[in-house]
């Protein structure tokens, strides 16, 4: 599939290279992640006066209306820098639910804040229990008479101590993996029922443990409309899906681009190992695999922005399977080619599969794809 980037598209790509180029080298990365808070403030303006976290948010509020296509070289880039920053929990994740589930009022109160930069949100909807299923939901949201209030906890909260504001996904009726009685609530941070344990990912980004006791919670929609949380549940989760298989083709080249230079610089035996042709077959195999998942990715992009066009959600699930099969198998090939370097905290190549291993469980693994392609079959 050939996909080639308009001319805005091409010029933000270009510029977001030439910034993470300048402040998101690898070194500058490791230090970022060395920081109590794990990611960059000064970064994030500057991801923000770029643009970049208005361009998937409505134009009513500030946004420029972009889809995950437009988000696809965005994501790419990101990728290739092993980018810590708060884009995918915020812009991504949590900008797309209130988006599609927010009511108007809300929607104008927060998301011209969203897109400036100036608020950051996170996504609540994974829980221990549910491991790899998307809609298994125990957190209880209940009224107290006045207001609605959270009782549960969410697991793997992406940035959690960087939002101010959390969607939070809930049960109003139901059983755990029902698809009705659901609902979408957002709550603030500083609620004293949110209480917020942070650890760090295998691949060093800020994450925290959520859990609710009576936290204050504000609905995005009707509570008793499953139907709009559902529908904004599922949009959320394709929108996630389709931005990390883009974010783990970006890190598929640069894992590559390690590779090859790597080949072309280190000598054995008096020659350079390059020259052995068993390795030069590995790089091609691997540029075969870099080729093949950035077609899948946009396979995803265009699935996810029309969720409900026919063989969409089937779409998503085989890209995110293809690229989290291929991924894991080329940055394996890319730390066998670099040998014990490649295992060492001090030099990229393995951080790439570090970002890839965490890459692959977001919204499902390889597994669970299967899976679910299996029962849409």
């Amino acid at each position: 599939m050939n996909f080639e980037l308009n001319e805005e598209q091409q010029a933000l790509q270009a510029s977001l290279s030439r910034l993470l180029g300048d402040v998101y080298g690898f070194e500058q990365r490791r230090a970022i992640a060395a920081t109590p808070a794990g990611w960059s403030e000064a970064v994030w303006r500057q991801l923000a006066e770029l643009g970049l976290t208005a361009l998937p948010l409505p134009q009513a509020h500030g946004g420029f209306g972009g889809g995950a296509v437009d988000l696809l070289p965005v994501m790419q880039e990101l990728g290739r820098a092993l980018s810590l920053e708060p884009f995918l929990a915020s812009i991504v994740l949590g900008a797309t639910a209130l988006r599609l589930a927010g009511d108007d009022a809300l929607q104008a109160r927060l998301l011209p804040g969203v897109a400036s930069g100036e608020v950051r949100l996170a996504w609540a909807h994974d829980e221990a229990a549910g491991h790899q299923a998307p809609l298994w939901i125990e957190t209880v949201a209940r009224h107290d008479g006045e207001r609605w209030r959270l009782d549960g906890a969410k697991c793997n909260v992406l940035h959690a101590m960087a939002a101010h504001h959390v969607v939070v996904s809930a049960r109003v009726t139901g059983a755990p993996d029902d698809k009705q009685g659901l609902a979408l609530f957002l709550v603030d941070v500083e609620d004293p029922g949110v209480h917020c344990r942070a650890h760090r990912l295998v691949d060093d980004t800020p994450a925290g443990e959520l859990r609710f006791e009576s936290a204050a919670a504000l609905p995005l929609h009707d509570p008793h409309d499953a139907a709009t949380a559902l529908r904004a549940l599922e949009g959320t989760l394709a929108a996630g899906t389709a931005a990390v298989c883009a974010d783990a083709v970006g890190l598929m080249e640069s894992a590559y681009r390690l590779s090859v230079d790597y080949l072309k610089t280190r000598r054995q035996f008096g020659r350079l190992i390059g020259e052995n042709q068993a390795l030069r077959h590995r790089a091609a195999a691997m540029l075969v695999s870099v080729e093949m998942c950035c077609s899948m990715a946009l396979v995803a992009a265009v699935a996810a922005d029309d969720l409900d066009a026919p063989g969409a959600r089937a779409d998503l699930a085989r890209a995110k399977l293809m690229i989290g099969h291929h991924g894991r198998g080329l940055c394996h090939a890319a730390i066998q080619l670099h040998g014990g370097i490649g295992m060492t905290e001090e030099y990229a190549v393995g951080h790439c599969l570090r970002r890839l291993a965490l890459l692959d469980q977001l919204f499902g693994d390889v597994d669970a794809q299967a899976a679910r392609l299996a029962a849409m079959a």
